[in-house]
């Protein structure tokens, strides 16, 4: 039986269960990409780190822009079956948000917390 949603969706909990699973592999890759590539992520200072964070995105809108499906991420996910393909994509940006937020926290900025943390 299957417990997809009319839409196509998992239900709430199908995907909420997979994100300690991803969030293990981001932070065990940027540990890894740690070794190879150090902190050249941030050389040339917060412009710098900002401009990789827009070369990701922009990246990611140019891939998804394109027809049949325009912007239909989902889709466009699904047809792209390249090994580095547009997942890679959104996997690398969301390490770099990652990224961006723990250099902040190590600096000892006061960020405060999230309206959804508990």
């Amino acid at each position: 039986m299957s417990t997809e949603l009319p839409d196509g969706s998992e239900p709430v909990s199908s995907y909420l269960s997979k994100l300690e699973g991803i969030s293990a592999l981001d932070v065990s890759g940027l540990k890894k990409a740690e070794e190879s590539y150090g902190d050249s992520w941030k050389r040339r200072g917060g412009v710098g780190a900002f401009m990789m964070l827009a070369r990701k995105w922009d990246r990611l809108e140019n891939r998804v822009k394109s027809d049949p499906t325009p912007y239909d991420i989902f889709k466009h996910i699904a047809a792209d079956t390249r090994g580095e393909g547009l997942i890679d994509d959104i996997r690398d940006l969301r390490r770099y948000l990652m990224l961006v937020e723990a250099e902040m926290v190590a600096r000892g900025t006061q960020l405060g917390g999230h309206r959804d943390d508990a």
